[in-house]
């Protein structure tokens, strides 16, 4: 087995990707070894020193590290922690548990029904798939008086570039497409 890691725009996380599926659709992120606890895989990486987060993908996984621990000292062991996962055929996720990552797809109602779709729709085909790229998600939280409030999960989650990114990626783009939409605000998880 072979995996290659990739660097991402946030020095604090680095991407692996093992060559086979992760989850295989949607996302689950892991803020805490406590959170981790549905996820064989993920309890295992926040045991590697220097973990603080653990977030899957379709087909990765990104890793965050405490800013005081170097790629160097720490990549070798979560390329075993993976590998090792993988060759024992262990499931990601705990039988029950189930991935998240839904832009939004909750039913929506009201006068803002069609906003809403529309915003969805622009997240799931234009910027959920760049920001994947990175080893991230962004997902949709809600639509209020021209606001679009999203939450950035992964390598996107304090990466240094995530409020540019909102600012003059997504926002510029749905304010595009969408005239309703004035603004875009981060929203903790």
């Amino acid at each position: 087995m072979f995996i290659q890691t990739e660097a991402t725009p946030n020095p604090a996380t680095l991407k692996f990707i093992p060559g086979q599926a992760v989850l295989g659709h949607g996302t689950a992120d892991f803020a805490t070894p406590e959170a981790a606890a549905v996820s064989p895989l993920a309890g295992q990486i926040f045991t590697v020193s220097g973990v603080t987060g653990v977030f899957f993908g379709p087909d990765f996984v990104t890793v965050a590290k405490d800013g005081a621990v170097e790629w160097d000292h720490i990549k070798p062991a979560i390329l075993g922690v993976i590998m090792e996962h993988y060759q024992a055929g262990h499931p990601i996720m705990n039988e029950g548990a189930e991935a998240s990552g839904q832009s939004g797809h909750a039913d929506h109602t009201g006068e803002n029904a069609e906003v809403v779709k529309q915003i969805i729709e622009l997240l799931d085909t234009r910027v959920r798939p760049a920001v994947a790229q990175d080893g991230g998600d962004i997902t949709f939280h809600g639509f209020d008086r021209g606001i679009v409030y999203l939450h950035m999960q992964g390598a996107c989650a304090g990466c240094p570039s995530s409020a540019i990114t909102l600012k003059m990626g997504i926002e510029n783009l749905l304010r595009h497409y969408i005239p309703e939409v004035t603004q875009v605000r981060p929203v903790a998880s």
